[in-house]
């Protein structure tokens, strides 16, 4: 069993977000008899997985959800991992589609110096673009009907 000191040395992460993350239900711990905290060895590998998924970009309700299908509160394997980031997959393609539309077509409408929205890519003329439905069309990723 480690401490919480021993648990944020090792893994990289806070004190106050282990708390953050044992409030939510993405971590346990167990209570001494004095109330302190004893997380075991096997949290390490389950901050890196939440760490990870942040990092990828998924929110802790995402992080949250997914844990939540192993039995038992237990750490997730190799193939947890593969399972479960396979079913993210078309979520993050989006999102790496949508950043880079923005970077494309930010770079061409920022890079003339002139802000013109004759020339600008992102430009609606008329509101043209009204019958693609709500939000910039042109920023949108491709499976949500970006243009």
């Amino acid at each position: 069993m480690l401490t919480i000191g021993q648990v944020a040395e090792r893994s990289g992460v806070p004190h106050t977000a282990l708390r953050f993350y044992e409030e939510r239900g993405l971590i346990t711990s167990e209570r001494t008899s004095g109330n302190q905290r004893r997380y075991p060895r096997h949290v390490l590998r389950r901050l890196a997985f939440i760490r990870t998924a942040q990092r990828v970009g998924l929110s802790l309700e995402d992080v949250h959800a997914a844990l939540a299908t192993l039995p038992d509160n237990r750490t997730p394997t190799k193939s947890d991992w593969s399972r479960l980031s396979a079913t993210w997959q078309l979520e993050l393609d989006a999102r790496i589609d949508a950043l880079r539309r923005l970077r494309d077509r930010l770079t061409s409408c920022i890079g003339c110096g002139c802000l013109s929205l004759r020339s600008c890519t992102l430009h609606n003329f008329d509101d043209e673009q009204a019958a693609d439905g709500p939000g910039a069309p042109k920023l949108k990723p491709a499976l949500e009907g970006g243009t």
